[in-house]
């Protein structure tokens, strides 16, 4: 028995196989097809499938090549990543720890790095609008606390950092606590003081609940918690709010001693 072949027609071609045309190959389509030419004639002139005329007159000139758009594991947590990011002042690994607590969600740095590029900028510009003040030796402690997550036992766990640091030689103290509750701070405050070898003439701190009762923005007054004004290390006994650097004003008992 003789097998028979079935071959292509000689007359049929895969667009798909076709080089992309270019603007003026499109260009004469279109001046063809305004003529009242036929797409097959028009294939047959410039050489091409008509499928490939058909497709650049239905679109009226040159498509754009569209790579396509694939779902990516951070959609819709734009607004949550800027928020965190800035709070972690620019951290994205801690950001990344984060998201893998709170959402789940597990990305590699590279690619969370990727999601907070067009934050950096935005951060950038709250850094250049807080100005730094030098402050004269023995006159001011900055204390703030962070959170970060860390492995203890094979398990995460959320430890909170309190943090000290001079307001003239930019030296720091730190220590990790297990909570930001008030007795984290004055242990903070007391082993900075012992650590630095004596008591600033005033700490400034961001209004914390623990430390501050009430804060008015209008008239810049503040509260201070009574323990917090009655702390032995500290002798705090009167309190001014500093001049507004960028962020929220901040508030600073004023101590009994120099160091």
């Amino acid at each position: 028995m003789n097998e028979e072949r079935i071959a292509e027609s000689p007359s049929w071609s895969d667009p798909r196989r076709e080089a992309m045309k270019t603007p003026d190959d499109v260009e004469e389509m279109l001046r063809l097809k305004a003529c009242g030419w036929g797409v097959k004639r028009i294939a047959a002139e410039l050489g091409c499938s008509h499928h490939t005329v058909k497709h650049y007159v239905a679109a009226g000139g040159v498509v754009p090549f569209k790579s396509p758009q694939r779902a990516k594991a951070l959609d819709g947590h734009e607004d949550w990543l800027r928020e965190r990011f800035i709070r972690h002042r620019g951290n994205a690994d801690v950001v990344r720890q984060d998201l893998v607590a709170e959402k789940g969600l597990g990305v590699s740095l590279r690619t969370l790095q990727r999601a907070v590029a067009p934050y950096r900028q935005a951060l950038k510009a709250e850094a250049l609008a807080t100005t730094r003040f030098e402050t004269l030796p023995g006159r001011q402690l900055q204390i703030d606390f962070g959170e970060r997550l860390v492995e203890i036992g094979g398990a995460k766990v959320k430890a909170f950092v309190f943090v000290a640091t001079l307001g003239h030689s930019r030296r720091l103290h730190v220590r990790a606590f297990r909570h930001e509750q008030q007795a984290s701070w004055f242990s903070g405050l007391e082993s900075a003081f012992l650590a630095f070898g004596g008591v600033p003439e005033e700490v400034l701190m961001d209004n914390p609940r623990a430390l501050v009762v009430r804060h008015d923005a209008a008239s810049r007054t503040v509260q201070f918690n009574d323990k917090l004004i009655a702390l032995p290390s500290t002798g705090a006994s009167r309190r001014a709010p500093v001049r507004r650097t960028g962020r929220a004003p901040r508030a600073r008992p004023r101590t009994g001693s120099d160091t």
